[in-house]
């Protein structure tokens, strides 16, 4: 699958497997998506290969360079943990690990994505943009369901 963008090579998005786990939490790590109080291993097993949730990697030749973690509700599909390699950026890879992500959430009939995007990450917003979303305003409520304190 190629995204437009014109990569330099394909990438070919498959879902994660045992062997990509360690990897894709190192890209994870180097992109800034991971926060200490979310076990990125964890988040993986919870999203792996259920009916409504999966883990998607892009490779350039046997090498994980792209992610997204793609799920939804029955109504809408959800992303998180959408990565490109720094070193791979600019290739186009981030917008075809995206349109895998959209095929999946339409292959199960889901017509609306809505992700999440913390404020002053202004090149992540500047690249949805490019991608056509649009922000909405919205208040999010939380709490974790184990009585600890709430996190940023």
């Amino acid at each position: 699958m190629t995204g437009s963008g014109a990569p330099s090579q394909e990438l070919r998005v498959d879902a994660i497997d045992d062997a990509d786990i360690p990897g894709v939490v190192a890209l994870w790590q180097r992109c800034g998506l991971t926060r200490p109080w979310n076990e990125p291993q964890a988040d993986i097993a919870r999203a792996r290969g259920k009916i409504n949730s999966e883990v998607l990697v892009g490779r350039a030749d046997a090498t994980v360079v792209a992610t997204v973690m793609v799920g939804h509700d029955g109504h809408r599909g959800y992303f998180y943990y959408v990565a490109v390699d720094p070193d791979q950026q600019m290739k186009g890879y981030g917008r075809a690990i995206v349109a895998a992500g959209e095929d999946w959430l339409r292959q199960r009939g889901i017509e609306k994505l809505q992700l999440m995007v913390r404020p002053g990450n202004t090149a992540a917003g500047a690249f949805y943009e490019t991608l056509d979303f649009e922000e909405q305003e919205r208040v999010i409520y939380a709490k974790w369901l184990d009585g600890r304190a709430m996190t940023p």
